[in-house]
């Protein structure tokens, strides 16, 4: 018994997980196309007295086939564009036959659905200067007459359920904006929400959804989708990052078309198939034909696209390639289609910013379609991928500082070298002297990774508007000294040539050219991975240059005991004077996955017994500009106190 019970258990999570892959993702060929023997519903025009309005206005209706006023129905308010009337949707969308065809195959609920006049005035017709002020204000009022006149009228005239779990409201385009606004404005009034391809009248998110929190609880389903070529896809963008950053449950779909009634239609389709039925929210993300561009695509590329759930779907053009691959870390084989199109797509990848390069036949080069940076020791393609935490690195609307290029000639090196400098809004104006953060990149990367992965800039944008960092301006040096020793071959000669064009080269120049303090208590040291090594070396060597130094994923190799030793017995013989010169040694790792993990544990035990002080943070990510942003965010509100 216990055995036929186990084999039924089995049996149901199989078939489960059969239907769990079984995702219809858009409507069938044929599906808005009338069938032979199959019931119908029945479409009928009314007239309702609109107190709102101040007349009688027209409303179209649709009962599912079967239609019986012994059992009660729920409501769906299917709302127009600017250009239509409460007959759009009847002329243009097929509603009714494309409701009539999911009942035939078991799809939907039975339920009602309403198609009114979502222009609230005494002349509601479609005609004249549609965009005129007093018929786009029309649409707004619209909100009054259908809470108070129209929806009153339905259920009283039909056997409706009166609850608001079985009240939707769904739109295109301008009825798209209305049906945001009123649904979520509602949220007593309605548990399923749509837009299609919602106008410029949808408000601004944080207005729609004031309380994520009460969003949550209340609604069933909140569905916004558009056109990947719609001029409008914007309003539903913005809306959806919103949402995602706030953890709101939603449905963000994105197929191939523009703003007609093609993807309305589609979306009709899909969105009635969830209405007043049980759902699941853990599956909203698969249910998207298109992903969005990534923010570091080219001006116009439409790949690489990221899908709700953070999967990117990559296409690259090469049909005389043998094989293509993309490299995010782990390497994923593309396919061709017959026009010579590879195509991919990804696990869900890492949020925030990523290295990634295209292998073409085993050669590794960036992607045409994306932004390069210079990173892995060349240049190579990176994607920004959206993270719900990365608030502190937006381009916000505050006082933003200047990133300036700066080259000079180094008496260190003896010759011309290059850094990229911040200084922080007001600073133009200012007769301040300003204290100086010296920020260092990783192996592989140069003066541009904190500029452009790293957007140091937004970061301390964002801190300084807050007030909680002090104004400064951070020198972001070339850590790349030359041939001396290199990432494979680094030794102290390689740490002594750094030291050497700090002192001698870096600190010269921007306290010669810039507003800014010249005193130790004035100057931090900081920098990820190799530039951690750099600054562990050059701050702790010159502790008396610096008030503080930011290790960022970094530690001294616990394999190389020719190198760390000496720093080890340095430090030793000179504790009392670290810790009094270095008011904050910083120490940050990106978790147990950051490869600079077991180092830096090691070295911190070091630390512990010789007895320097130092803070630690973790916050994790691993190696990576994710977790490196995020240091600098926790870093610079403590310098300078």
């Amino acid at each position: 018994m216990k055995k036929n019970l186990l084999s039924i258990f089995a049996m149901v999570i199989m078939t489960s997980s059969l239907l769990a892959q079984k995702i219809e993702k858009e409507g069938p060929k044929g599906f808005d196309q009338i069938r032979a023997g199959i019931p119908n519903g029945k479409v009928e025009s009314l007239e309702y007295n609109s107190k709102t309005v101040g007349s009688t206005r027209k409303v179209t209706v649709y009962t599912p086939p079967g239609f019986s006023k012994n059992k009660k129905y729920p409501v769906l308010y299917l709302l127009h564009g600017i250009g239509g009337d409460e007959k759009e949707w009847l002329n243009g969308g097929s509603p009714q036959v494309i409701l009539d065809n999911l009942y035939s195959e078991g799809k939907v609920e039975p339920m009602i659905i309403v198609m009114p006049n979502g222009r609230a005035m005494k002349d509601d017709s479609a005609s004249g200067n549609i965009m005129a002020p007093d018929k786009v204000q029309a649409f707004a009022a619209f909100e009054k007459d259908l809470l108070n006149d129209l929806i009153p009228f339905i259920e009283k005239k039909y056997p409706t359920l009166k609850d608001r779990e079985h009240r939707a409201i769904a739109g295109l385009s301008m009825g798209g904006g209305q049906s945001l606004n009123f649904g979520l404005g509602n949220l007593d009034k309605f548990a399923w929400v749509g837009g299609f391809s919602s106008a410029p009248n949808t408000k601004a998110p944080q207005d729609l959804v004031p309380n994520p929190e009460e969003a949550k609880k209340k609604l069933k389903l909140l569905w916004i989708s558009c056109g990947d070529d719609d001029g409008l896809i914007y309003n539903s963008k913005r809306t959806h990052d919103y949402l995602y950053k706030n953890d709101v449950p939603h449905i963000y779909y994105i197929e191939p078309g523009v703003h007609d009634f093609k993807v309305w239609k589609n979306g009709l389709y899909m969105f009635s198939q969830f209405l007043f039925k049980a759902v699941d929210p853990t599956t909203f993300s698969k249910y998207t034909i298109l992903g969005s561009p990534a923010e570091t695509n080219i001006r116009n590329a439409k790949y690489p696209q990221i899908l709700p759930d953070n999967r990117v779907v990559f296409k690259v053009k090469a049909p005389e390639a043998a094989k293509v691959q993309i490299d995010l870390g782990k390497k994923y084989d593309m396919s061709k289609d017959t026009e010579g199109i590879w195509n991919v797509t990804t696990d869900a990848v890492n949020k925030g910013f990523n290295y990634y390069s295209l292998l073409i036949d085993g050669v590794a080069v960036a992607d045409p379609s994306s932004e390069s940076f210079y990173g892995m020791g060349r240049m190579a393609s990176g994607i920004e991928i959206p993270n719900k935490e990365g608030d502190f690195y937006v381009l916000n609307n505050v006082q933003h500082g200047d990133i300036t290029i700066k080259k000079y000639f180094s008496k260190a090196t003896n010759s011309w070298r290059e850094m990229y400098v911040y200084t922080p809004p007001g600073y133009d104006n200012s007769n301040e002297k300003y204290p100086v953060l010296y920020l260092l990149h990783g192996g592989g990367e140069d003066q541009r990774g904190w500029a452009t992965q790293g957007k140091a800039n937004l970061i301390l944008d964002n801190l300084i508007a807050e007030n909680k960092s002090k104004p400064m301006v951070i020198a972001m040096l070339d850590g790349n000294m030359g041939n001396t020793g290199g990432v494979g071959g680094f030794n102290e000669n390689a740490l002594k040539a750094f030291e050497n064009e700090l002192k001698k080269g870096a600190i010269p120049f921007v306290e010669s050219n810039f507003k800014v303090a010249t005193d130790a208590k004035n100057r931090a040291l900081a920098g990820l991975s190799m530039g951690g090594l750099q600054t562990l070396y050059a701050g702790i060597k010159n502790s008396d240059m610096f008030s503080s130094i930011g290790v960022f994923s970094s530690g001294w190799w616990a394999n190389n005991t020719t190198l760390s030793d000496p720093q080890y017995e340095f430090m030793k013989n000179n504790t009392a004077a670290i810790n009094s010169n270095i008011k904050l040694f910083w120490i940050s790792m990106g978790g147990k996955e950051d490869i600079a993990f077991e180092n830096c544990k090691i070295m911190m035990g070091k630390f512990d017994q010789i007895g320097i002080k130092y803070k630690y943070s973790e916050y994790p990510g691993g190696h990576s500009w994710p977790v490196w942003r995020h240091d600098l965010f926790m870093y610079t509100p403590l310098l300078f106190k």
